[in-house]
């Protein structure tokens, strides 16, 4: 079956890379696996024989009949026919695991960590991205995006592996990586996290300009409130969003909210 460039598909048919990711997800019989976009199933089938169960999801539905058959023996496995976006993830401990398109990359990290409340999001997170992502979400301290943020808020990232593009079929245009999240932060109240986002976004909005410029767009907060803000957190006034920590913008989401309060 040729791949679908509109569904972002790139068959896996490397043997190395597929041990790599196996090993990076450190399966074993009590494990529950969520796989997005099992394809023709061959990261499926390692899955299968390593973990307790498997619940693959794809969108593909030309894909099914092939997923169906090739899997009928197996109790362990389970099939979905959905767009992984809209699926609700179990309140039971599970890692996620897959080989995803890479269009989809940070709407599948959004839905399946900041969306989600704590029983519902993985203990670990096992994916193959585009390398020139995966090296932004694991950025230090200074050099964080929105992506690298909405990773890093929840827990620790790391790169596995670099994989050439001839590990695919079709080979893609770029090089990918295995990245690995492992799931162990709670440094932020489910309620506050919206708020946090809607700070964060408004302060990267516009990439050239200072945050403190970019935050004055929030709505009943005050110029001079933001500057005594900065004062308070040390944050130089000149500073920009991608120089901020975690920590940073949770205490900044702290100053701000009580300063909007006091102008309501």
């Amino acid at each position: 079956m040729q791949a679908k460039k509109s569904l972002g598909q790139n068959f896996l048919n490397n043997q190395e890379t597929l041990a790599s990711i196996i090993s990076a997800a450190d399966l074993n019989k009590n494990d529950q696996v969520i796989e997005i976009g099992p394809g023709h199933g061959v990261l499926t089938e390692e899955l299968v024989k390593n973990a307790g169960s498997v619940t693959a999801i794809e969108l593909d539905a030309d894909l099914i009949p092939e997923l169906k058959c090739k899997f009928l023996q197996d109790q362990n496995f389970k099939l979905i026919n959905q767009n992984a976006l809209e699926f609700t993830p179990p309140k039971t401990p599970y890692k996620l695991v897959a080989n995803i398109p890479y269009y989809i990359t940070s709407p599948i990290i959004n839905h399946f960590l900041r969306e989600q409340r704590p029983e519902s999001r993985p203990t670990l997170i096992v994916l193959l991205v585009q390398k020139e992502v995966a090296e932004k979400i694991c950025a230090k301290d200074g050099s964080l995006s929105v992506l690298a943020i909405q990773v890093h808020l929840f827990g620790h990232p790391e790169i596995i592996a670099t994989v050439p593009a001839s590990h695919f079929t079709p080979a893609p245009k770029v090089d990918s990586a295995i990245i690995k999240i492992t799931v162990d932060k709670q440094i932020i109240e489910p309620e506050e996290i919206k708020k946090l986002f809607t700070i964060i976004n408004v302060g990267f909005s516009h990439k050239r300009k200072k945050l403190i410029s970019n935050l004055t767009q929030l709505a009943n907060v005050k110029k001079e409130d933001l500057n005594r803000i900065f004062q308070e957190l040390g944050l130089d006034e000149n500073i920009r969003a991608e120089r901020l920590t975690v920590e940073d913008w949770r205490k900044l989401l702290q100053r701000l909210t009580k300063a909007q309060k006091a102008l309501e």
